[in-house]
């Protein structure tokens, strides 16, 4: 079992203040492959210490200097790759091909975008009458807290921009995925990233992230995860009024059309709401189907999910892992009977593990059709590889389901009709919209309406989140 008790705090890895040891679980097995230390308040306080010493002379930094440290980070990320994949499949029992191909390309994905939207911004530049200076500048010190969902793609997402704009950080990964922080805080180190400037302390929501969303020596705060936990940074931040930055949770739409190429778009549907054992915050979990094509599109997906396979991460294929944790699990088990209570029918899957998965935190796919917009399985985020059909009349209607809902993350869209695309985008009340299958690059912003957040993150839009405006007159 690895042993990854110590924090990374100004450039040293250091001991916590008060040992509290945490088993990390690994999901397909439910055995225990490291454990870390959760931190304090006290351990918030010496990396917050570290980290304002550190902004003194790092916010002062060129461009130039900030770019070479990330052109560094990216050719020992990509070096020590097959590495991030096995902390990634550990931690959270996402299949080892799936990792290699999607999670670990996400860090390089960002630092990259990063780096580009860095050399090409403008930190100066004169006012639109000519008479003063705007000028960018870093926030300061950055507290970032991400989730074990995609847990190297959050962390690249803050890290990167927070270091291009001049902030200095403190970053709290999910205490049940910390692996793959920890390994990029060696990356870092090894990068020569300067001490202080990136700090790493384990813990959980109510310790770790409470004290630093409430800390006074963080200038800002950004966090990825669930919206009550957002609402929870946001009322712990306010005391200091400081900026705050939230992706949250989503329950997105996916209005499919009768015109699209139905096998293609019912097989995509269900493919991107399983991705990743569901487990992604944009995931399309609310299918819309127009009803001319609903009885065919649920037997489609009947069809196509009953040929979804779960299987051991470990092994290379096409199939789904388990989800995270039990606790996890569980939840999903919870909403699954409650659609089955609710009268929507069951089409695929259903509650307990596949055959054969007594072991492990493994769901069945699992479909439900003739869905109301107002079952609790139509309103929650379930988190998990459940999808739910819901049929429509007319294209306004369509709208009107897609968008009655409390998130706005992201939405989906299948149709042969290249200007009903463009119509109905335009009325997804969602920060983004997801044509016939394509999917965006690091450079697109991501974030949600409503309560699936505030802000955006990639690229230039990233960088942006973590500089402050001046103007500079006479």
């Amino acid at each position: 079992m690895l042993e990854k008790r110590q924090f990374y705090i100004g450039g040293d890895w250091v001991e916590p203040v008060e040992p509290n040891d945490l088993k990390v679980i690994n999901p397909a097995t439910e055995q225990a492959v490291a454990v870390i230390s959760l931190g304090t308040a006290a351990d918030v306080d010496r990396a917050v210490a570290a980290a304002r010493s550190a902004f003194e002379t790092w916010g002062e930094t060129s461009v130039e200097t900030r770019a070479a440290l990330l052109e560094r980070i990216i050719a020992i990320y990509e070096r020590r790759s097959a590495e991030m994949d096995e902390a990634i499949r550990l931690e959270m029992g996402a299949p080892i091909k799936f990792v290699r191909e999607q999670q670990t390309p996400a860090g390089t994905g960002h630092v990259q975008a990063t780096l580009e939207a860095l050399r090409e911004h403008r930190f100066e530049w004169p006012s639109p009458r000519g008479g003063s200076l705007l000028r960018h500048e870093p926030i300061g010190v950055c507290g970032l807290i991400t989730p074990w969902n995609w847990p190297i793609n959050q962390i690249a997402a803050k890290v990167a921009p927070a270091l291009a704009a001049g902030c200095t950080m403190i970053l709290k990964p999910s205490e049940i995925a910390p692996l793959s922080a920890l390994l990029f805080a060696e990356i870092l180190e090894e990068a020569g990233c300067p001490a202080g400037v990136f700090n790493l302390v384990n813990g959980n929501g109510a310790g770790v992230g409470t004290a630093m969303s409430a800390h006074p020596g963080i200038d800002m705060m950004s966090f990825t995860g669930s919206t009550q936990a957002g609402i929870s940074v946001t009322q712990n931040a306010a005391l200091s009024v400081k900026r705050v930055a939230l992706e949250l949770g989503g329950k997105s739409p996916n209005l499919l059309f009768a015109d699209a190429d139905l096998e293609t778009a019912v097989r995509f549907s269900l493919e991107s709401c399983f991705s990743n054992s569901g487990q992604s915050c944009d995931a399309p979990t609310r299918l819309l189907v127009e009803r001319s094509v609903y009885a065919e599109a649920v037997d489609l997906a009947a069809k196509i999910a009953e040929g979804v396979r779960v299987g051991d991460p470990a092994v290379e294929g096409d199939h789904l892992g388990p989800v995270i944790s039990d606790l996890q699990f569980s939840k999903i088990q919870g909403h699954i009977e409650i659609g089955i209570a609710e009268g929507a029918r069951l089409i695929a899957g259903g509650p307990g593990k596949p055959e054969g998965f007594e072991t492990g935190y493994y769901v069945k796919p699992t479909v439900f059709a003739d869905v109301r917009n107002d079952m609790a399985i139509a309103r929650n985020e379930i988190f998990g590889p459940v999808l739910v059909m819901i049929p429509f009349d007319t294209e306004e209607e369509a709208i009107r389901i897609a968008n009655d809902t409390p998130y706005g993350l992201a939405a989906y869209l299948q149709t042969g009709d290249p200007e009903r695309a463009k119509r109905v985008s335009r009325k997804l009340r969602a920060g983004s919209v997801y044509i016939n299958g394509a999917s965006p690059d690091w450079d697109v912003p991501f974030g949600g309406y409503k309560q699936s957040g505030n802000g955006r993150e990639y690229g230039e839009f990233g960088l942006g989140d973590f500089l402050e405006l001046k103007a500079i007159t006479g």
